[in-house]
């Protein structure tokens, strides 16, 4: 049986993609520190507690389950904390990705599965944004990812490594079957807090910006349901066991959503009227964010399933509306 050590597997993409590997015949192993994942989301294998920068515990996991690769989660990704705390973002996801490295090398484990980002491009200078497109972070999030990109390059070179960069657009939604979906403390992402605000009739969902040159003011972004990019993983590591070197793929659907259209969506699903306050926008947001996926498409033969809008708003407010009935 195929072998995989899942960091940060407790978190919100980390565990449906555990749910995606156990699926399709991998045996799964989990490494987290629980700092921001849920343990009751560790379903698919056993949870070693442990954070990423402690070698030895890393070292000790590696030896003693031998996995065919590591498929890295664990980080931070919230932009706006990542600007005021750049310290923690660099310690964790950067330095941490080194100690998870070298621990690695120690035990002769060269595949590695990387859950990268879009915000490694910065503005885009053309749409859809593929994989060729020039990578100049904005924020400190960003720059952790893509030196981390850079580091995964070198090791290949010096040291041998096989590695597939995955750069996610906006994920969305959550498991069609309940399961697992996202929460995060604080709830910083736009589709758990348009839900929350949809389902309690009282709050407010502030849309930041209505002057973006769009079609109606608001920015666009590329939202894939995150079953879908679990999927893409399991593609992935399925071709890693058998490549060689540093390849990068896209993971979006190439359809934009404007957040005014996602409240839409919203509407729809729940037959409610979301209450929406327009704000002014927030530095360095971009107008639109819109993948190019047709290098995984291509090479992967991975096809999004899930994605569409309404599809992802529908599951979302699956997961939230079980939560508040238990």
């Amino acid at each position: 049986m195929k072998t995989v050590l899942v960091t940060g597997g407790a978190g919100y993409v980390g565990s449906h993609c555990c749910k995606a590997f156990a699926g399709a015949g991998w045996k799964v192993v989990v490494v987290d520190n629980l700092s921001r994942g849920w343990a009751d989301a560790v379903r698919w294998g056993p949870l070693v507690k442990a954070d990423i920068s402690d070698r030895e515990a890393v070292e000790a996991v590696l030896e003693e389950h031998s996995p065919d690769l590591v498929a890295h989660f664990a980080a931070y990704a919230y932009v706006g904390e990542s600007v005021e705390q750049p310290h923690i973002y660099y310690g964790n996801n950067t330095a941490g990705t080194l100690a998870l490295l070298e621990a690695m090398r120690a035990k002769g484990v060269t595949r590695l599965l990387f859950s990268s980002t879009c915000a490694s491009y910065g503005h885009p200078v053309k749409l859809p944004i593929d994989e060729t497109h020039p990578q100049h972070p904005i924020n400190p999030y960003g720059w952790s990812k893509f030196i981390v990109e850079r580091m995964l390059e070198d090791y290949s070179t010096a040291f041998g490594f096989s590695a597939t960069i995955l750069r996610y657009f906006n994920a969305a939604g959550c498991d069609p079957e309940g399961e697992i979906g996202e929460r995060h403390e604080p709830e910083t992402h736009a589709i758990p807090l348009i839900m929350e605000a949809a389902l309690s009739g009282n709050d407010v969902f502030r849309v930041f910006g209505s002057d973006f040159d769009t079609r109606d003011g608001s920015a666009v972004r590329d939202y894939i349901h995150v079953s879908d990019l679990a999927d893409a993983h399991v593609l992935a590591a399925d071709r890693l066991l058998h490549g060689k070197g540093v390849e990068v793929f896209n993971l979006g659907t190439g359809v934009g959503t404007s957040v005014l259209e996602l409240a839409e969506a919203v509407n729809r699903a729940t037959g409610g009227q979301l209450r929406v306050e327009l704000a002014p926008r927030r530095p360095g947001d971009p107008a639109t964010l819109v993948a190019s996926a047709d290098r995984a498409r291509q090479v992967l033969g991975w096809q999004p399933k899930r994605s569409s809008i309404d599809c992802i708003v529908q599951t979302a407010l699956n997961w939230q509306r079980n939560r508040a009935s238990r």
